[in-house]
């Protein structure tokens, strides 16, 4: 297979993560004799300061002309200190998704048995968690009107759906649980707001079409609290903009890491493929960011473009690299591996599978050829 890919890596950690998911993405096509092919784009803080622009027309229109896109990190603090600024790097990925139409957020949550005591849950609650959240990515309050009056005194953000933006992603997390174990938990606050309402009126009409699935209404509040004493309970997760953002992050405590969190956001013509935790810019050039993240997007790329042999390939690598613990600092705080480290055994890993020894503390791969 030939595929096109832009490559948008942003700012941060953003880069150094990105590099490694191309290092695997090239590792696959060696082994698989497909044809990657990378074009690097700027995007959030970076292309402010390049061009003045979070989404220069540039990075947009390669976007539209290319089969997928692999997204990195955007943002800086100084935008995070100064909230008056009217430009910032996060807008530039909101209107790549408003302008692409990538209306689904798909979030894998899984607890490693190798990396159970890295969570701060306990063992016995996240052992077997094995959840997708599913977040609608192109409607309520990020892209609701917003006002401030003019002495900065007053603000407001306005959440919006309507029910052909609920009912896209709603088919799509109910074909999801027809493949696992056949259960839907809407998470939403329909005792208060309007447009919970709205969803869980329309996701109990679309559940009926999907007699096999077991659909399941909870409100925010308790779903937030269920994540963390009950997470085995849940199958597929399925929510609003805000809410996916919130709970998804909060459920990357599991695994032990955010840096192990990946995501796939689809529309009806494009993709885009990314970790879910942000810049980190503190970790900026220093070789300790853990780059499974963007690694494991490329698992969820190669899998929407039906290639499971490839992606299962990069599952099974990642997984190799836990168990004989090369992995950074946020999962083991004396590891002696970093973020080039643990791309490299990766990728390695894929070229030449069970070529794997020991050397004083030391993982190497026997024959391997670096990508």
């Amino acid at each position: 297979m030939n595929l096109k890919i832009a490559v948008l890596s942003g700012d941060g950690i953003g880069p150094e993560v990105t590099l490694q998911a191309k290092k695997v993405l090239q590792a696959i096509a060696f082994v698989h004799q497909h044809e990657f092919i990378f074009e690097d784009a700027l995007i959030g803080a970076i292309a402010i300061e390049k061009t003045g622009k979070p989404l220069p027309e540039q990075t947009l229109n390669l976007c539209k002309n290319t089969d997928s896109i692999l997204f990195g990190a955007i943002g800086d603090p100084k935008y995070d200190s100064d909230p008056t600024s009217k430009i910032r790097p996060e807008q530039g990925l909101l209107q790549l998704r408003k302008e692409l139409g990538l209306f689904a957020n798909i979030r894998p949550i899984k607890a490693y048995p190798k990396l159970i005591n890295s969570s701060p849950v306990k063992k016995e609650v996240i052992e077997g968690t094995d959840f997708v959240v599913f977040r609608e990515l192109n409607g309520g309050m990020y892209f609701g009107k917003k006002t401030t009056n003019d002495s900065g005194t007053y603000a407001s953000d306005l959440c919006e759906y309507n029910e052909d933006e609920i009912v896209k992603i709603s088919h799509l997390a109910f074909k999801a649980a027809q493949t696992r174990r056949k259960k839907v938990t809407l998470v939403d606050k329909a005792n208060v707001l309007e447009t919970s309402r709205l969803w869980r009126k329309v996701v109990t009409k679309i559940a009926a079409e999907y007699p096999d699935v077991t659909l399941e209404c909870m409100y925010v509040d308790n779903a937030s609290m269920q994540i963390i004493v009950n997470p085995r309970q849940f199958d597929i997760l399925l929510t609003d903009n805000l809410f996916g953002d919130i709970l998804s992050d909060e459920a990357s405590v599991i695994s032990g890491s955010i840096g192990l969190m990946s995501s796939a956001s689809l529309g009806e013509k494009y993709s885009l493929f990314e970790p879910i935790h942000g810049c980190y810019t503190e970790a900026k050039g220093k070789n300790i960011a853990n780059p499974i993240a963007s690694i494991l997007s490329v698992a969820l790329l190669l899998e929407h473009f039906g290639l499971d042999v490839e992606s299962k390939k990069v599952i099974a690598a990642v997984e190799k690299a836990i168990v004989n613990n090369v992995i950074t600092v946020d999962l083991k705080v004396d590891s002696q591996f970093g973020t080039n480290e643990v791309g490299d055994f990766i990728s390695n890993y894929i070229l030449n599978e069970g070529d794997l020894y020991f050397k004083k503390d030391f993982v190497q791969l026997g024959q391997s050829t670096i990508v």
